[in-house]
């Protein structure tokens, strides 16, 4: 008799994995790249990536120091996880050391590895970022959605958080909170996080706070909730949106004391996995964390660019018929086409994939269905990312410009044609179907 072998854990992961797509941001990005290179004229929208330059200080440290070759420890350089902590302490008022800080290549490996120490289902509000519940899926969690809705601007509510929770108040939880919002835009008060973190709270939850996107609140006025809720929150942050270096890398999850065996947990498995992060990209994100006068300048004239230009798309496609927020942070917008189903579906579009479909067939705006947020395939909502413009040469001509005076249509026409002209072929296709 032949016996069979039972299934070993490898075939378990691959179980996991099978069905699971490459992820939509990156899909579009290279799909847009081979409708460049077949000569066709494609606006990207699709990829949220910034497109500001690194700040010069932060490019020269990492010059200065390109000849850092060693392994470093796993849980990151000392000075950096000193800088890190000194960076919430002074913009969040949040006390840290350098010894809560665990340094990762991009919090995205990090929300991994979180998944893969902490036994626990995630908790994850529709829209959202398109990567958690993939990953939640290839380690096996189970995954809870909390849908939200455009009459709050897709924000999650306590009474939502409250209701996911109710029913077995004691299972073990992660919550992911991200804000400013990948994909909405929009963000959350400091009384809406001081009632999200009352619920947190009441259920001993793990709060995960994802603010990538912290530095890029429109006004510069971010606040983690982590100053609500300290025992239970973890920021997670990093370098790649608010200092434009995607491609270094380089991610940040800052624990309270009370999950130092978490921690613990996640380094264990780092050592394991990929040992440590760059050297060279370390010692320079030492420079981003620390701040100074030519950091805050960087920052002030990049917000103030996303504010404008995020501002008029939003005008564009609430005045083309399309509901959707004003963005507060990030370079993200969530319009919902719901408005214009009727019309819509007599040109055959009924759902969000084929509503980007068309807009990139018809119009050559790349963007990327609701459905991978985790919305209803049905629903005709949609992220795009206005960033297809040369944020090297739009930022250095904002930055002749004072910081109280306005940029206007003619600047975002000058300096950001792709998006503006990517708005309005949107507007022009969707005034065409009658």
């Amino acid at each position: 008799m032949i016996r069979r072998k039972s299934a070993s854990p490898d075939v378990n992961l691959n179980l996991n994995v099978r069905g699971l797509k490459q992820s939509a941001t990156l899909a579009i990005n290279e799909r847009s790249a081979e409708l460049i290179r077949s000569g066709r004229q494609v606006y990207r929208l699709g990829l949220g990536q910034s497109p500001f330059p690194v700040p010069q200080p932060v490019v020269d440290e990492l010059k200065a120091n390109a000849h850092q070759k060693d392994y470093l420890p796993v849980r990151g350089l000392r000075a950096l996880r000193d800088a890190v902590a000194g960076y919430h302490r002074r913009m969040h008022g949040i006390e840290r050391s350098g010894d809560d800080v665990l340094i990762g290549p991009g919090s995205k490996e990090l929300m991994f590895v979180l998944q893969l120490v902490y036994y626990g289902d995630l908790v994850i509000p529709t829209p959202s970022w398109v990567s958690y519940a993939p990953q939640a899926r290839i380690v096996g969690r189970q995954i809870h959605w909390v849908p939200t809705s455009p009459e709050n601007d897709w924000r999650l509510m306590p009474d939502d958080l409250d209701r996911a929770c109710h029913d077995d108040p004691g299972r073990p939880r992660i919550v992911i909170l991200n804000y400013p919002s990948n994909p909405t835009g929009d963000t959350y008060t400091s009384d809406e996080l001081k009632a999200l973190a009352k619920v947190a709270k009441k259920y001993k939850v793990i709060l995960v706070s994802d603010e990538i996107y912290g530095e890029l609140h429109h006004r510069g006025q971010h606040v983690s909730i982590a100053r609500f809720y300290p025992e239970g929150t973890i920021i997670s942050g990093g370098l790649s949106k608010w200092c434009g270096a995607g491609g270094w890398r380089l991610g940040t999850f800052t624990f309270p004391h009370s999950l130092r065996w978490l921690l613990d947990a996640m380094a264990t498995v780092a050592s394991e996995t990929y040992t440590s992060t760059s050297a060279p990209i370390q010692y320079a994100a030492i420079r981003a964390f620390a701040g100074g006068t030519e950091m805050e300048t960087y920052l002030a004239h990049s917000r103030r660019v996303l504010r404008h230009l995020g501002r008029h798309v939003w005008r564009s496609l609430r005045d083309a018929g399309a509901s959707v927020s004003e963005p507060v942070g990030g370079f993200y917008l969530f319009p919902d086409f719901g408005p214009l189903r009727e019309r819509l579906a007599r040109h055959g579009v009924a759902d969000s994939i084929t509503l980007c479909e068309r807009l990139l067939g018809d119009a050559g705006v790349a963007t990327l269905p609701g459905s991978d947020f985790g919305r209803p395939p049905q629903e005709l909502t949609l992220r795009l990312a206005y960033v297809d413009f040369d944020g090297a040469r739009c930022l250095m001509a904002a930055q002749q410009i004072p910081l109280d005076q306005e940029l206007d249509r003619a600047f975002l026409e000058l300096y950001c044609p792709n998006v503006m002209q990517a708005t309005a072929a949107m507007a022009s296709w969707l005034k065409k179907l009658k």
